[in-house]
């Protein structure tokens, strides 16, 4: 099969044969990061047949595009489901792209934290938001066997820019989950270290960006159904991940999003790969 046929700029860089699907990554000159991006795309075998549904995946701190296709083992569910992966890098790259003075995990590359950065030096590629929402999307459509049927899922930062997403955008997902996010970054030293590095110190900025506020906003308003799951052994959990924030707001508006617990587990890739074919059922119930 023959991808980006259209686009000369996009290069594909890997293929193997997996679940009778493929996993590809391609490489491409991104007009809103203003710098040269990767990105993994899974093809269901369904795809060799007709154009297939998508579930895009964020993924978390210091991740790449490769980290969820190489650790979750998602590639099987969705093979028999027949959904389309795409799985986007967590930050613009390359010589230019600023990234944190310390060289620090939590903020710069590796750390886009899925906003549009208004402060020099990142915005003028941190544009995360943008390439997520529009970008991204208008590219694979376009050049792959994907349709306009999309939803969206993430792990911990991803988890974060899942929820943002999908609740600013009701209108493109047909359903949001999340392992492990981050659902009150105002409230927390990763958001708040990130959302003032790339948005100032205007924190009425960063309530856009905020799973918990958007939530509050937006809950007894017509949402996408979300799911998200919750290791109880998580070592990010009290100080970060906040949680019992976002299940409070849920109860309070009756969102009716489903957050549950999972006693025991972590914030690994391990509890991804336990729960990762019940996220992708859900998406799959809810695709049109």
């Amino acid at each position: 099969m023959e991808y980006f046929s259209k686009r000369a700029d996009v290069e594909l860089t890997d293929q193997k044969k997996v679940f009778g699907g493929q996993q590809l990554r391609f490489s491409h000159r991104s007009e809103a990061l203003n710098c040269s991006m990767a990105f993994s795309v899974f093809l269901p075998p369904q795809a060799a047949q007709q154009a297939v549904p998508a579930v895009y995946w964020l993924s978390g701190l210091t991740c790449t595009d490769e980290n969820f296709s190489s650790k979750s083992g998602a590639q099987r569910a969705a093979a028999e489901l027949g959904i389309a992966l795409i799985i986007p890098d967590t930050s613009p790259r390359g010589e230019d792209v600023a990234d944190d003075p310390d060289g620090a995990y939590d903020f710069g590359l590796g750390a886009g934290f899925y906003v549009n950065a208004t402060q020099e030096p990142f915005a003028q590629h941190y544009q995360m938001y943008d390439y997520i929402v529009h970008e991204l999307p208008t590219l694979v459509e376009a050049g792959l066997p994907i349709t306009a049927d999309r939803a969206i899922s993430g792990h911990s930062m991803g988890g974060h820019g899942a929820l943002v997403i999908g609740l600013r955008n009701s209108e493109r997902y047909s359903s949001i989950s999340a392992f492990a996010p981050i659902v009150n970054p105002i409230q927390c030293d990763w958001g708040k270290k990130a959302f003032s590095g790339y948005l100032g110190d205007d924190q009425q900025q960063w309530r856009a960006y905020d799973a918990s506020v958007l939530l509050a906003e937006r809950g007894q308003q017509k949402i996408p159904p979300i799911l998200i799951d919750q290791g109880d052994a998580d070592n990010f959990l009290a100080e970060q991940l906040h949680t019992d924030t976002i299940i409070k707001i849920n109860a309070e508006t009756g969102a009716g999003a489903n957050i549950r617990y999972q006693p025991g587990y972590d914030h690994s890739y391990y509890f991804i790969a336990t729960f990762i074919d019940e996220h992708l059922r859900f998406h799959a119930s809810n695709l049109r």
